[in-house]
């Protein structure tokens, strides 16, 4: 008798223990979801960029060359990226952005173009759908990170070296989205 209820208190723990661990893997492969829409989102709105840029080398050759090495140097948001590296990504499409309003500034006529208010609204769009992105992120990773951490689960997590996830951090330099239009 004394057998049979310690397997089954066995068979029990056995029981828990996966069921605990195809929950932490469920979220943690929701967080890297997560950081994958960040990264179409964020290339989508390279490839925007990009566009202006091409707008920009009729006007002037040098600045076109020079944004055009800033887009180079941009890497790719995957599902393994960290939240600092996709931080590192919007930083650089920030500073881009900021160049390219320099230059927009020297030339109206670009600004008047068409092509350039076209392009301009698709990069405001995928600032928003960036946006919504991290903020998924940010809430896919409060939920494992709960997992990580509360009893019993965080007891199934550390013996599967489940650990916390950095959240995206705001920026505190901008409270509403900045206006991309000059």
């Amino acid at each position: 008798m004394i057998t049979a209820i310690i397997i089954f208190v066995v068979i029990l723990l056995v029981f828990w223990i996966i069921s605990s661990q195809r929950k932490l893997v469920n979220a943690e492969e929701l967080t890297k979801n997560a950081m994958s829409q960040i990264g179409v989102q964020q290339s989508s709105r390279w490839d925007a960029l990009t566009g202006l840029v091409e707008l920009l080398k009729s006007y002037n050759e040098h600045e076109y060359n020079t944004l055009k090495d800033v887009i180079s140097a941009r890497s790719n948001i995957s599902s393994n990226s960290t939240a600092a590296e996709a931080q590192a990504q919007d930083d650089a499409f920030n500073a881009a952005m900021k160049q390219l309003n320099v230059v927009v500034e020297r030339y109206p006529e670009l600004k008047a173009d068409s092509m350039y208010q076209k392009t301009m609204d698709s990069v405001n769009t995928y600032e928003n759908q960036v946006r919504m992105a991290r903020m998924t992120y940010n809430d896919t990773v409060t939920r494992y990170n709960r997992l990580t951490r509360q009893i019993p689960d965080s007891i199934v997590a550390s013996l599967f070296h489940f650990t916390e996830k950095q959240y995206l951090q705001e920026d505190t330099t901008k409270k509403d989205m900045p206006s991309l239009k000059i």
